[in-house]
């Protein structure tokens, strides 16, 4: 059996187990279980099966097990915001309740009617206003179900809960936590006075541990399941908080995209930024590992081609790779159509086609025709989007950026990188693809000894992984 740490990572659509090991200074990684994710319309809500994906955290980690491999540690991470409440005996009450469902609708007018406007709430927590912040969504379970809140003792979140399966400890961690617009910018707890506001149990929310917490070892019968014991420990439970992690940064002015199914770009801080310019430009304060700050822009993100690629594939019975997709885009390059991908039409429509297309069309553009069409105002609406980001992230911090580091599945994307550069004018560095991964790993080789610090993790990271560069073309280049 070959020692190793472990790292559960997983997204909206999929999930992985991935092995970490350092042989001679570099970093080795094997994916060694594999499995699907996605939303379910359950007691009318879109839902998460939160139960399916225990069940995979388990037989992924007796895959591991059956491979050869004793993970010494276990570190979990997911997206952010979701939840699951439990009463006093443990059990879950109600639904895992996915962020894309409607119920928070109206949710942010109402709580400023009821004295919560939105701008005291940011100068609180520091969090951005997503229709489906944690906060809202708590706030609608209160309205529909107010018996869930009152038999609730325990409040997890997604990675938390899955934690809690395997060790038996309930714990919230903090990069997790902070999204939940719960947590104080600056006392980096939860927030009581707002949790008061809201109405909410204060008793519910547990201890905040910080990644490189362990929690504990497996229980008896997860032991007697996969075939071996761990202790789990927290890395950056939020995907997007691994995946900072793993940027290999060569300079103090570079700024960061996690590319997947969000697009979140930003830069690391160690002070929240709180002003009411902030809060106008929608810029978000997540925590981060050492209590770094990941200062971000949320923009859509990979959802709207994995939606195209989807819905396609349901009209021919055959999904369409993504190589043919980026090909089709590239033929229709001329397309100059563009939407605003952060509109709330995109996050859950019925055919994600039929939406792009209708933007267009409401904003008096070229509406695309084929799928190569499609491809290219996504790519459009993406690169433009990632433009002004960079334009209000160097207003913001008062610094000027000189390099974009991609990380994440998007770093893949060749023609999305270059197009990237040419539309920010930023030199573009993309690379390691299994960006939230090796992050989550990171966190758990530094506990372990293998690294001294971030520092020393990031630079084994550079010699372990290829990193492509593109230099921004001009028009003529063009």
């Amino acid at each position: 059996m070959q020692s190793c740490i472990l790292a559960v990572d997983i997204g909206a659509s999929s999930g992985r187990h991935i092995v970490g090991t350092v042989q001679k200074g570099k970093l080795v990684l094997r994916e060694v279980y594999r499995f699907e994710n996605g939303v379910q319309r359950q007691n009318g809500h879109l839902c998460w099966d939160i139960e399916a994906l225990a069940r995979e955290v388990l037989n992924g980690l007796k895959a591991a097990h059956e491979a050869g491999y004793t993970p010494a540690t276990v570190g979990i991470d997911t997206w952010a915001v979701d939840f699951v409440l439990l009463d006093k005996n443990g059990r879950r009450l109600g639904d895992a309740v996915a962020y894309r469902d409607e119920r928070t609708e109206g949710v942010r007018d109402a709580l400023a009617a009821a004295g919560l406007p939105f701008a005291e709430h940011y100068a609180r927590t520091g969090i951005q206003y997503q229709p489906f912040n944690t906060a809202y969504q708590l706030a609608a379970l209160k309205t529909e179900h107010p018996e869930q809140l009152a038999a609730a003792e325990t409040f997890l979140m997604i990675p938390d809960y899955l934690n809690y399966l395997l060790c038996g400890v309930a714990a919230n961690e903090y990069t997790n936590a902070s999204t939940t617009a719960l947590v104080g910018a600056q006392s980096k707890d939860w927030d009581d006075e707002l949790i008061q506001k809201l109405g909410l149990p204060r008793k519910i929310f547990q201890k905040i541990f910080m990644p490189g917490t362990a929690l504990g070892h497996f229980t008896q019968q997860v032991q007697a399941f996969v075939g071996f014991d761990a202790e789990v420990v927290l890395p950056a439970t939020h995907d997007t908080g691994s995946a900072f992690l793993a940027v290999p940064a060569r300079d103090d002015e570079a700024a960061y995209l996690s590319s997947g199914t969000w697009s979140l770009l930003g830069v690391e801080n160690r002070h929240p930024i709180t002003t009411p310019e902030s809060c106008a430009a929608n810029f978000t304060n997540e925590g981060g590992y050492n209590y770094r700050f990941r200062y971000l822009k949320n923009i859509m993100g990979l959802w709207m081609i994995q939606s195209i690629r989807r819905e396609l594939g349901e009209a021919t019975g055959t999904r369409p790779s993504f190589p043919e997709l980026i090909a089709a885009a590239q033929g229709a390059a001329d397309f100059a159509s563009c939407v605003d991908p952060d509109d709330n039409r995109f996050l859950a429509p019925a055919s994600m086609i039929n939406e792009v297309k209708a933007a267009c069309r409401d904003t008096n553009q070229p509406v695309p025709q084929t799928t190569g069409e499609v491809m290219q105002c996504v790519y459009n609406s993406l690169t433009q989007d990632y433009r002004r980001a960079v334009q209000e992230l160097q207003a913001l911090t008062g610094r000027t950026y000189t390099s974009l580091n991609i990380v994440g599945g998007g770093s893949q994307d060749n023609y999305l990188n270059q197009l990237t550069a040419d539309a920010t004018g930023l030199t573009v560095f993309a690379g390691p693809t299994e960006g939230t991964a090796l992050g989550n790993l990171l966190v758990q080789m530094i506990r372990a000894g293998e690294f001294i610090d971030l520092a020393a993790a990031r630079a084994a990271i550079r010699c372990s992984f290829a990193i492509r560069e593109y230099k921004p073309k001009t028009k003529q280049e063009v």
